[in-house]
């Protein structure tokens, strides 16, 4: 048997497990055991300019979670191919939907001040000064990343901050997808010490 077990039952396959997860928490606990290492190979691929990985680890395990509920086994694909696509799929809209609304959390936060007990709360967008001092402090750590980065790769920040994925850029820089995979990494280890 090529399958793993939960519950006491054997799968012949992940198909097998995938159909028997509808109705079976065990199953649906034996995919994701099995499939979070996917997850983990595609959230490293991918790079959340101001996130954390953690964010893009989440958001794949939601795309594991999809692709258990909705596999159709009378589909003529296999489980493990079905689970990839739904994982990198969910990982890149919320990729994409981090960069429509990058700006958003700076205008929407909330300011705490005080201790823990007692706390106001300043809207910080009604504090043009703030703002301001904010963008100039994040344009100060995009500058300094700039520093560290070679040319090749203050290229692919720049498209990936107008919103290109890593394919995309790859096609627009004439380079393969795992050197733009490979500048994402070194970008992402190189903001950190910004």
């Amino acid at each position: 048997m090529t399958g793993g077990s939960t519950s006491g039952k054997r799968f012949e396959s992940d198909e097998q497990a995938a159909a028997a997860a509808k109705h079976d928490e065990g199953a649906a606990m034996y995919l994701i055991e099995k499939y979070k290492p996917l997850v983990l190979h595609f959230s490293r691929a991918r790079f959340l300019a101001g996130g954390e990985h953690e964010d893009l680890v989440q958001e794949g395990m939601i795309g594991l979670y999809k692709a258990i509920r909705d596999f159709d086994p009378s589909r003529d694909t296999s489980f493990s191919s079905f689970a990839g696509l739904c994982i990198d799929r969910q990982i890149l809209k919320a990729i994409e939907a981090y960069g429509r609304d990058k700006m958003k959390p700076l205008n929407e936060s909330v300011e705490l001040t005080g201790d823990e007990e007692s706390f106001s709360e300043q809207p910080l967008g009604g504090d043009p000064e703030h703002i301001v001092i904010e963008r100039e402090a994040a344009d100060e750590k995009l500058r300094l990343l700039r520093g560290r980065l070679s040319r090749f790769e203050n290229q692919v920040l720049d498209l990936y901050l107008e919103g290109s994925d890593w394919h995309e850029i790859a096609a627009k820089l004439g380079k393969s997808p795992k050197a733009v995979d490979n500048a994402l990494q070194r970008i992402r280890r190189k903001s950190r010490g910004v």
